[in-house]
């Protein structure tokens, strides 16, 4: 896990060197334990490096390789990355790191894109192919890992984070209305290849992308996710569906202690991350360290889940750490926050895994973490909604996003206003995609492949890799999403949802965390503004020095006088949407 940057010119000029720096030193805290860059002619990379797989200064980058005339920068985690050594060294290859990235660079010369398959990880990279003058970047399947790229006609510039593509300078921030629909509409999801910024995209998951030094492009989407039982699954039992989700499991969880460090669990108390510690413990991790966070009551709700993770800590015996944070650090750390995210999000979770990742951070390098159980069994309450309704997308929108077209347009000064609502048509068109024909299917696709990657999947990388650890997810192992895809519906609706995921953890884990409510990393203080963090966010939005003439005056009034009763579908706080996009565009200097 790292941060890469690097820039290509297409002006028969030399690469910038100095605002390549400039991009990768402001990725230090993604990859606190080295640095390295490599120039030659219209190329240069940069790096930062968090050393998890191999400790040594062997694996160090960005990697070149003269005698294969490549160069790598990468960020990520190969984790079958032995498999795939043993296979290059019968072809002939000979290695002198112990770690995944010169795999992958060996890897790439002998197999081209059709490496990308064989890759089991989370990933961004590029590759500079010296003799061919040519330049391959790719990212994985689900997207785990960002890279975002700033094009113009003299060159291509790209980065781990967007906010370090904006210290390379030469790029107008300037927003892109159809992407602020989407943020105000779609749950501030923005589908790649957008961002906020109008001058920079994000790489869309499962992609590569071969850049000429000329600058001629070709761009492949190199994976997609099927729906539906194959022909020999039809007649396959819950049981034989749940035997078979808790091997992949099992598969995914253990691959993912490949490290040459200790690995943690961030322990909600929820099925899912619950299930992940049963999991470690039954392979026979000893001494696991366990992280919860809890925060205070608010609106009468509860601001914590310790008596779910504590029943688990108990149970297996782990190292467990808990962290309880009162509402003046929430105000006080949010800013930092947001000067981690790449782009805003609105999620209270966000300064949930901030803060927990600052404690998790003083114990640990790697972490697993439960994100994409929901969105790949059907855990949320709308797909039952979406599974019976006679318009699916119609059902899906009413529940999840948060705000109807005129609703959008009383928000937005006339100048942002889109002339179409711009993340509906987005829904309706992936909906209509072949490869998905029952109706629950086109939701979870769509959870799966877009909205997993720019909320859930975004925020763990963004808030974790803030203060150098790094995040692992297996339930995003590509073989138990395959799988997930081909369990019909009705073995993952019922049960309150994710059905055959909680019959596989019933033989691992205690019931009590199984068939409790379901919860998440609840912030009270963040739902229900009010007290102190209303006064915070009613500065934010009314200080003249940053109003930049996005919301109508009008709008901000109202929620700013009815702040409880003006809620999304999701219960979440428009208000604190708002809030958040204003602060994390100040953050950023825009």
């Amino acid at each position: 896990m790292c941060g890469l940057a690097g820039e290509l010119r297409f002006d028969h000029q030399p690469a910038d060197l100095a605002a390549v720096e400039r991009i990768t030193h402001h990725l230090a805290p993604r990859g606190p334990d080295a640095w390295g860059f490599h120039s030659q002619g219209p190329i240069a990379l940069g790096h930062r490096r968090l050393k998890i797989m191999d400790l040594s200064d062997g694996s160090a980058q960005p990697m070149v390789d003269n005698q294969l005339g490549l160069s790598l920068a990468f960020n990520g985690a190969i984790y079958n990355f032995p498999e795939l050594r043993a296979e290059l060294e019968a072809k002939g290859y000979a290695f002198y790191s112990g770690g995944d990235t010169e795999v992958l660079l060996k890897g790439y010369h002998a197999w081209g894109a059709d490496l990308l398959p064989k890759l089991n990880g989370m990933f961004a990279f590029a590759i500079w192919e010296r003799d061919a003058q040519r330049l391959f970047i790719a990212r994985d399947r689900l997207g785990v890992k960002p890279l975002y790229l700033s094009r113009t006609g003299q060159r291509l510039r790209f980065a781990s984070a967007l906010p370090a593509l904006l210290k390379g300078g030469d790029i107008n921030p300037l927003l892109d209305p159809v992407a602020l629909n989407h943020y105000l509409n779609f749950h501030a999801v923005v589908p790649a290849p957008r961002t906020l910024l109008a001058g920079i995209e994000k790489l869309p998951p499962a992609t590569w992308m071969r850049i000429e030094a000329d600058g001629r492009t070709e761009q492949q989407t190199w994976w997609t996710l099927p729906y539906g039982p194959r022909a020999d699954e039809t007649n396959l039992t819950l049981e034989d569906w749940r035997d078979r989700v808790l091997d992949s499991t099992r598969e995914a969880v253990a691959i993912r202690q490949r490290a040459a460090v200790d690995v943690g669990v961030l322990l909600s108390g929820g099925v899912d991350s619950s299930l992940l510690v049963g999991l470690l413990r039954e392979v026979g991790v000893d001494n696991l360290s366990t992280f919860s966070i809890g925060f205070e009551d608010a609106g009468g709700e509860r601001g914590d889940e310790f008596q779910y993770s504590d029943l688990i800590a108990r149970h297996y015996g782990t190292r467990h750490h808990q962290l309880r944070i009162d509402e003046r650090e929430i105000i006080e750390q949010l800013p930092a926050a947001f000067r981690a995210m790449s782009e805003p999000m609105v999620s209270h979770d966000c300064i949930a895994f901030y803060l927990l990742s600052r404690e998790v951070a003083k114990h640990c390098k790697v972490v697993q973490s439960g994100q994409g159980a929901d969105e790949l069994f059907a855990g949320y309450h709308w797909y039952p909604q979406v599974d019976g309704a006679s318009d699916p997308y119609a059902a899906y929108r009413a529940a999840f996003f948060d705000r109807s077209y005129d609703d959008y347009a009383a928000t937005v000064q006339p100048q942002w206003l889109t002339a179409n609502d711009a993340a509906g048509d987005f829904v309706r068109e992936h909906f209509a995609q072949p490869g998905a024909d029952a109706a629950v299917d086109k939701a979870l696709r769509l959870d799966s492949t877009v909205m997993l990657v720019d909320d859930p999947v975004k925020r763990v990388d963004n808030m974790t890799m803030a203060w150098g650890l790094e995040a692992r997810t297996p339930f995003l192992d590509y073989r138990l999403v395959e799988l997930s895809a081909r369990v019909p519906a009705r073995f993952k609706l019922p049960d309150g949802g994710k059905q055959v995921l909680k019959e596989a953890a019933r033989l691992v884990i205690p019931s009590e965390v199984i068939d409790r409510k379901k919860g998440y990393f609840p912030v009270p203080g963040l739902k229900h503004l009010q007290g102190a963090t209303l006064d915070w966010v009613r500065e934010l939005l009314l200080d003249p020095s940053q109003d930049r003439g996005l919301f109508k005056p009008a709008m901000l009034d109202r929620l700013l006088t009815d702040p409880q009763g003006q809620l999304t579908p999701l219960r979440g706080s428009k208000l604190w949407q708002l809030a958040a996009l204003n602060l994390w565009l100040s953050e950023q200097g825009i």
